[in-house]
């Protein structure tokens, strides 16, 4: 095992810790890094020369934020974490044209921040249909169920005293 201190701009470490000074441990399989000798991350390490892999989870607020996002880049592959955003990606591109990128981008970006499995589930759905899709169908789809809160109200003030005589006598 290895210990290097790195900035966090040479890994793609999670956006919370961007500027900040981490220590990255190497192992053969695997790399850690922690922020003030707390665990924030452990990937597998990639051997070999211009090897990467790319969580999109680590650059998916960097690049919904730019007017233009496009998946074009030369980490493209990283953006689909399964078979089904691939799909969706191209389905998207068949009917969106232009307009596919910051289409996937936000989708993926809902992944990130939601539950990926549900954006999928979604996603699964609209592709099944046949019928073009955007963010807003996939977002309804995959949205969490907010529980509604039950409402309560007290009858009355409630009588303390059956507590303070509990207190009083002590545990048993």
């Amino acid at each position: 095992m290895e210990y290097y201190p790195y900035r966090s701009e040479d890994l793609y470490c999670t956006a919370r810790l961007k500027g900040l000074e981490v220590e990255v441990r190497q192992y053969a399989d695997r790399l850690e890094v922690y922020y003030k000798d707390k665990l924030m991350e452990e990937m597998e390490r990639i051997h070999g020369v211009g090897e990467a892999r790319i969580d999109y989870r680590h650059i998916i607020h960097s690049l919904v934020r730019k007017p233009g996002p496009s998946p074009g880049i030369g980490f493209r592959e990283n953006l689909f974490p399964t078979q089904t955003f691939r799909l969706a990606y191209e389905s998207l591109c068949r009917f969106r044209g232009e307009r596919a990128d910051v289409e996937y981008v936000r989708i993926l970006y809902l992944a990130a921040t939601t539950m990926e499995s549900e954006v999928e589930r979604a996603l699964s759905l609209l592709l099944e249909s046949g019928s073009p899709f955007d963010y807003i169908e996939v977002r309804d789809l995959a949205a969490p169920v907010v529980p509604l809160i039950p409402r309560l109200t007290l009858l009355g003030v409630p009588d303390l005293k059956v507590y303070d005589a509990l207190l009083a006598g002590g545990i048993r």
